[in-house]
């Protein structure tokens, strides 16, 4: 089975910029290598800033590419870092 070309680049991505906080697929508490930041905190920003990635970027200092790697991971694992963004929403 091929994967496309985006497919591979978004899972090289990950492997280069996302680092689990435990051992197992999909962690909710995944990090990003360069900032030590959770993933969900990335893409929860931005979904509220209208899905820009650019914006996102530097609002949090990172390289864009770091943004897309977490993103990346969020299409992966969307039902649990959904569940993440969810409980960390406040009441």
């Amino acid at each position: 089975m091929k994967t496309n070309s985006r497919a591979r680049s978004g899972y090289d991505l990950i492997a280069r910029c996302i680092r689990p906080e435990r051992t197992y697929p999909g962690d909710p508490d995944a990090y990003v290598v360069e900032r030590q930041i959770p993933v969900w905190a990335l893409v929860g920003h931005w979904r509220a800033a209208g899905r820009d990635a650019k914006l996102t970027a530097s609002e949090f200092q990172v390289k864009p590419d770091t943004v897309e790697a977490a993103i990346a991971y969020y299409r992966l694992h969307r039902d649990l870092i959904d569940a993440r963004l969810a409980a960390n929403q406040p009441a």
